[in-house]
């Protein structure tokens, strides 16, 4: 007997987005299943960081729907979209260069922040509540991604790939249920992509679903359940790493040889 499918956490039906004449995303359609790992891969230009700044609210789509957690989230801008579970780390740096390692962290948890700006100014036992909160949620998420040691760096003295532990530790600060990643390991030595995997993989572990863009074949094929691959714009195949592997249009648009 077959085991059942999870059910989708993030379904993208018929989504494009134009600039213009140019068709970024055109008809993208698609399932991120729940709890599972999930990659897009293309060439440069294919239109996957549109696509995910779409999905995230930074970009308005041109047509199609978003669906998450069973909810329409089409429209929706990007602080209600991250409050309903879904968290992002970017391909370039994104952090506050005028706060430290734990300071940053701590910023991420606006969202999950209850008190008014009066209770702040007054300094109300329900903010102090959660600035308590806050902190020791920052200092166990560095201590997860191993920057426990450097809460009180500022962001610009972490090396490259700690400032992308910093980006998954303030992402996660956000609580969510699914995690959106633009090339995680661009510009890393393979000792720190592997060392950035265990921490993808220890994420599914905690039943985190995970959807990430990613050049690395490597890392791709050894830690995703599902690939979907964009060409121009266009949803090209999808599947498991070893179906896309040996999908000859996959092959003759991308990859460049048969696996």
């Amino acid at each position: 007997m077959s085991s059942q499918a999870p059910p989708a956490m993030l379904r993208v039906q018929g989504v494009s987005k134009h600039f213009g004449g140019l068709h970024a995303v055109e008809k993208a359609s698609f399932d991120v299943p729940q709890g599972l790992i999930t990659s897009m891969i293309g060439p440069n230009g294919a239109g996957k960081t549109t696509l995910f700044n779409v999905i995230s609210g930074l970009l308005p789509q041109t047509e199609g729907r978003i669906t998450f957690k069973g909810t329409d989230i089409t429209g929706w801008p990007p602080h209600r979209i991250v409050a309903a579970g879904m968290g992002r780390t970017f391909q370039s740096l994104e952090y506050f260069d005028n706060l430290n390692v734990v300071e940053n962290v701590i910023a991420s948890r606006f969202c999950r922040t209850g008190s008014s700006l009066l209770e702040s100014i007054l300094g109300l036992p329900r903010d102090w509540r959660e600035r308590r909160n806050n902190r020791q949620v920052a200092e166990e998420l560095l201590e997860w991604v191993g920057l426990q040691d450097r809460m009180y760096f500022m962001p610009t003295e972490l090396s490259y790939g700690m400032q992308r532990r910093l980006e998954v530790a303030r992402a996660l600060a956000t609580e969510p249920d699914m995690m959106m990643m633009d090339e995680p390991t661009a510009g890393l030595t393979q000792s720190i992509v592997e060392g950035l995997m265990e921490l993808i993989g220890r994420l599914k572990e905690m039943g985190k679903t995970i959807f990430l863009i990613e050049h690395n074949m490597n890392v791709v094929m050894s830690i995703s359940d599902k690939v979907v691959v964009m060409n121009f714009g266009e949803m090209l195949a999808e599947g498991s790493p070893a179906e896309v592997q040996a999908n000859p249009e996959v092959v003759d648009a991308y990859l460049g040889v048969r696996v």
